[in-house]
């Protein structure tokens, strides 16, 4: 299942919708159900293993996240980012992330607690090249930042951006594996400069880190 859901889904015993959810949004961050696809309601439920009603729960879910689209008719399509939305993505994470490095650089906080443990476990999956993993826990690193940065507002709207980041994440490490070494070496440069209280390095950094990702798809899309 997706990890770093909200509190409200941790359960033990979860709903048919969300368990329908989550193996609906693993399937499309996965790349199992591609861009643009339409999802079949049945053949979801079949795969589920539950009816069709905890599926069309999910999908309303799904549609809220933004991972499809419920077009009038046909139904649920998995939602195509664009060249112009992914741009408008990274210039967000950027306002937002460079925002919260400024701030823990100036109240000197160092990195987040765990945020090793997260690198570590992120260069074990690019090792055995499990991009799917190692797309999820690139999200959980910047999400830890943004929330370090103690804004509220900033990490929440940071979290709606969960399913199109891992999206891209993999979509762009699988294209482009090479770029696995400097990701990993990006990431701990930042945190080294958060260590330093160094704000200018760490935002230095981190746009390079993000702006080399809209490039590089780009290259890849021609």
């Amino acid at each position: 299942m997706p990890a770093d859901e909200p509190a409200g889904d941790a359960q033990d015993s979860p709903s048919a919708s969300t368990i329908a959810y989550r193996t609906i949004s693993e399937a499309i961050l996965v790349g199992t159900y591609a861009e643009g696809q339409f999802l079949d309601e049945s053949g979801l439920a079949r795969s589920v293993g539950t009816s069709r009603t905890p599926v069309r729960e999910a999908l309303r879910r799904l549609h809220a996240e933004r991972y499809v689209d419920l077009v009038p008719r046909r139904g649920a399509q998995v939602r195509v980012i664009t060249a112009t939305e992914m741009q408008e993505i990274y210039e967000t994470r950027l306002v937002i992330e460079s925002a919260a490095l400024t701030k823990i650089c100036r109240q000197r906080r160092g990195a987040p607690a765990g945020v090793e443990q997260t690198l570590a476990d992120m260069e074990e999956a690019g090792a055995a090249q499990d991009w799917f993993t190692f797309a999820r826990l690139d999200q959980r690193f910047h999400q830890s930042l943004v929330e370090h940065g103690a804004n509220r507002v900033l990490a929440d709207l940071y979290q709606a951006l969960r399913p199109r980041h891992i999206r891209l994440a993999v979509r762009t490490i699988t294209e482009g594996p090479h770029r696995r070494e400097t990701i990993e070496r990006e990431h701990r440069e930042i945190v080294a400069a958060l260590e330093a209280h160094d704000a200018a390095t760490a935002v230095q950094v981190l746009n390079q880190h993000l702006t080399a990702v809209p490039e590089l798809m780009r290259a890849f899309s021609h």
